[in-house]
């Protein structure tokens, strides 16, 4: 390949799969704590991994040179992040039959899907094109209504730096921000695209789809 260094950003992605990309030739891998690999129990953080020369080059250029890993916050919950990544295999398993159970509901609804039922899956989540902007609001309602936290609030579409239309997300969750659990977002415009992703356990994701295509049908 050409001398060039490869980062692969891999939110969304951790355990989805037998390999991760560095196993594949990628130079450096990242992402967030507060998805995959944090299993829904790390409060916050992130993480990056891969060749050691390059790691220390990143951890430079985040304290100091000659310095590097040797000092950085604590954050002071090491064992919290310890515990997320041994749950989060399961967690993600979880959150994968959601997805993959959402995709054939849909589907046999007439709805354009992607990941399709039996693709292969690269990560956690699902796209459904709902058609109207009516329906996509009515999807993200119903999944924050499916949600162990803040069931009672109605998501509203808002403007959001870096789009050209407003956004609707879904999201009631333990930790803010969280997408590894139950959640939903979409941009207001066409093909009326949700994304929907994570689910702690099947059982709270497999709800919430229902709830989901109950409601799409009544915004039809």
């Amino acid at each position: 390949r050409a001398a060039i260094d490869i980062m692969v950003d891999n939110c969304y992605g951790e355990f989805t799969e037998d390999y991760e990309p560095t196993f594949y030739g990628a130079d450096l891998v990242a992402g967030s704590l507060i998805k995959n690999p944090g299993a829904g129990i790390a409060p916050s953080g992130g993480y990056i991994a891969g060749r050691g020369d390059l790691l220390d080059k990143v951890a430079e250029a985040m304290t100091a040179p000659g310095v590097g890993r040797h000092i950085g916050p604590q954050l002071g919950f090491s064992r919290i992040l310890l515990q997320g990544l041994y749950f989060a295999p399961q967690v993600v398993g979880e959150a994968l039959k959601g997805a993959v159970h959402a995709a054939r509901l849909f589907e046999l609804a007439g709805y354009k899907v992607s990941p399709s039922t039996n693709a292969v899956r690269g990560d956690i989540v699902q796209t459904v094109n709902l058609g109207t902007a009516e329906k996509l609001i009515a999807f993200c309602e119903a999944i924050q209504k499916a949600a162990p936290i803040d069931s009672y609030v109605t998501p509203i579409p808002a403007p959001m730096p870096g789009y050209d239309c407003d956004i609707i997300m879904a999201s009631g969750s333990f930790i803010q921000g969280s997408s590894i659990e139950l959640s939903a977002d979409g941009p207001i415009r066409e093909p009326y695209a949700v994304f929907l992703q994570g689910g702690l356990n099947f059982a709270n994701a497999r709800l919430g789809a229902l709830l989901a295509l109950d409601a799409v049908k009544q915004a039809d």
